[in-house]
């Protein structure tokens, strides 16, 4: 994709941290970005806490699952600052002696193309004091017994206040924060289109009703909803999504299933029937001049 693109920004859903090793996702990342020009989008996560199953292949960490997620994060993040790793010292064979040791390819930019995907209020607001762009997705982690919405718009307002917060005290990095929001969209145009997503609409909407509630009350999350029907449905619905108003971005979250003739048809019928309606301006001369944030997961 990067070879064949030129203004499609590109990355990751969300790479799970705890159990990557940082640096060396710092120089598999530094070598995508060089190769694209600048446009890797690197969004990041915690993962999900699994010890029992994950600890035994990658190890254990004294600090517990949440620590060691976000000591790894952080050291990301310095890897791809340009900060020196290590002092060669004596040097190896071709390792030069007392030489800093940095990332290398350095890819200058990177570092403040580094999201974080949050999915509480805190985690949010953590984000922000950190100066990460924030994703929030179709799943929040935690049950308050407001509405999907209604939490993620909290969680959107506390990063946003967290992130002013870090700008004011003068602490370096970019200025203006981004905000991605991800829902399922499903247009449903005709009866093949019906036909292709049902099973994926019913599966999704047995395991919980309607409000995203969890049928296990000591599962503590909430679903988003499918935004599925005709496309002026779907434009009415996500224009009425509290949280999507003070996010910077939507990101598509496709269904699980279906064929990849009935995916290019959602995301053609959003391109040219729904996000025109919610102020992408798509491939105009006006927008061509700008970078395209689209991501690919």
């Amino acid at each position: 994709m990067s070879q064949r693109t030129s203004r499609r920004h590109f990355g990751t859903g969300v790479l799970p941290m705890r159990y990557e090793d940082p640096i060396r996702v710092a120089e598999d990342a530094s070598t995508l970005d060089l190769l694209s020009g600048g446009r890797l989008e690197l969004r990041l996560s915690s993962g999900i806490p699994t010890p029992g199953i994950l600890d035994p292949v990658f190890g254990s960490s004294p600090v517990g699952f949440s620590a060691e997620s976000q000591k790894r994060v952080l050291r990301l993040r310095e890897a791809l600052a340009g900060a020196a790793l290590v002092n060669s010292g004596e040097g190896f064979m071709s390792i030069p002696t007392h030489t800093d040791l940095r990332v290398s390819p350095p890819a200058p930019g990177l570092v403040d193309r580094l999201w974080y995907g949050a999915g509480t209020v805190s985690s949010a607001a953590r984000t922000g004091a950190q100066g990460f762009d924030l994703q929030v997705s179709t799943l929040n982690g935690e049950e308050t017994g407001v509405s999907f919405e209604e939490r993620q718009l909290a969680q959107i307002r506390a990063y946003r206040e967290a992130f002013a917060a870090r700008v004011g005290q003068a602490v370096g990095g970019r200025r203006a924060p981004r905000i991605t929001a991800g829902r399922i969209i499903v247009p449903l145009d005709n009866d093949a289109d019906r036909a292709e997503h049902r099973a994926f609409i019913d599966g999704y909407r047995s395991v919980m009703p309607a409000d995203g509630r969890h049928h296990d009350p000591s599962e503590k999350l909430r679903f988003s909803r499918i935004f599925d029907g005709s496309p002026e449905r779907i434009t009415d619905d996500l224009l009425a999504d509290s949280a999507l108003s003070e996010a910077t971005q939507l990101m598509v979250t496709l269904p699980a299933e279906g064929s990849l003739a009935s995916h290019k048809r959602i995301l053609q019928t959003i391109a040219e029937r729904i996000a025109p309606h919610l102020g992408w301006a798509g491939a105009t001369p006006a927008a061509a001049a700008a970078p395209d944030y689209g991501t690919a997961a």
